[in-house]
C-alpha cells in the first residue's frame, strides 16, 4: 500500500514538540523526507533518536540570515509546514511594545521569512504546498486575554491568502490550520504557571464544546491532507480544527 506523501520533501518548523513534532512524525510515517527544524537542541535530539530518518536542524525561524544559510542544505521543497508560535497572555492593557514586537516576530515574521526563502524553490519545481499554523484566536474568534496573540494569528490568515492569490498560477498552494486548544508541552507550561493550575485546566476544557482538549495528532491529520495530492484543488483556506469552538 502506497503512502500518501511518498517521496515528498518537507520542511517542518518548531518540530521539537507539540503540533510541529506530531506533524513531522506523521509526514515521516506517510513516506515523506522530513527536514525538522527547531531552536531547542534537546527536543531535536530526542526527535532524531526516535526517528533517525528525520533530518534535524537547529534553526531560529526569526533569523532571516540563519534561514538563508539553512536553505543552502535544501535542494528542493514540496511542502513547508510553519508551526512556530508563542502565546502572550493578556489584554491590550497588558501588552507592552516589546511584547507586541516579540509576538509578531515569532508568530508572523518567522513565516514571512520561511515562505520567502522557500517559494523560489517551489516556483522552480512548478508546484508546492505551504501550510501555516494560525489559531481560532485570530480573525475567526476573539478570546479573552489573547490580544496580541490573536492579532498576530489573524495576520497569518492574511499572509496565507495573499500568498495563495499571488502564486496560484504557479501551482503553489497556501493554506492555514486554525487549532482550538490543543494539549502540548507549551500549553502545560502555561497552565502550570497560572495561580491555580487545576482551575486553569478546567477553564480551558470548559471552553471546548466537545469537553476535551485537542491532540497534536489531530492537527497533523489535516496537515497530511493539505500536504498531499488529495488537496491539489485547495488553496487560500483556513481550516478550523477546534472541537466546535466556532460553531
Amino acid at each position: 500500500m502506497s503512502k500518501r506523501l511518498e517521496g515528498k520533501n518537507i520542511i517542518v518548523t518548531a518540530a521539537g514538540q507539540g503540533i510541529g513534532k506530531a506533524t513531522a512524525i506523521a509526514f515521516h510515517n506517510e513516506g515523506a523526507n522530513v527536514s525538522a527544524t527547531d531552536l531547542n537542541d534537546k527536543t531535536l535530539k530526542d526527535l532524531n533518536n526516535e526517528y533517525p530518518n528525520i533530518k534535524v536542524y537547529k534553526l531560529d525561524s526569526t533569523d532571516n540570515n540563519a534561514i538563508l544559510d539553512f536553505m543552502k542544505n535544501i535542494n528542493n521543497v514540496d511542502v513547508l509546514f510553519n508551526a512556530v508560535g508563542f502565546v502572550h497572555h493578556g489584554t491590550i492593557l497588558d501588552c507592552e511594545e516589546k511584547d507586541w514586537d516579540f509576538s509578531f516576530d515569532v508568530n508572523i515574521k518567522s513565516m514571512f521569512f520561511m515562505c520567502k526563502a522557500v517559494l523560489p524553490k517551489m516556483i522552480k519545481k512548478k508546484g508546492g504546498s505551504i501550510i501555516n499554523v494560525s489559531s481560532i484566536a485570530s480573525s475567526l474568534k476573539g478570546l479573552p486575554n489573547r490580544f496580541v496573540y490573536g492579532a498576530s494569528k489573524a495576520a497569518i490568515i492574511g499572509l496565507t491568502k495573499s500568498i495563495a492569490s499571488d502564486f496560484v498560477k504557479q501551482n503553489i498552494r497556501c493554506n492555514a490550520i486554525a487549532p482550538g486548544t490543543v494539549f502540548s508541552p507549551s500549553w502545560q507550561d502555561r497552565v502550570n504557571q497560572s495561580p491555580d493550575p487545576v482551575q486553569a485546566k478546567k477553564d480551558f476544557i470548559a471552553r471546548q464544546p466537545m469537553g476535551r482538549l485537542g491532540t497534536a495528532e489531530e492537527i497533523a491529520s489535516i496537515a497530511i491532507y493539505l500536504a498531499g495530492d488529495e488537496s491539489t484543488f485547495t488553496t487560500g483556506n483556513t481550516f478550523s480544527v477546534d472541537g466546535g469552538m466556532t460553531i
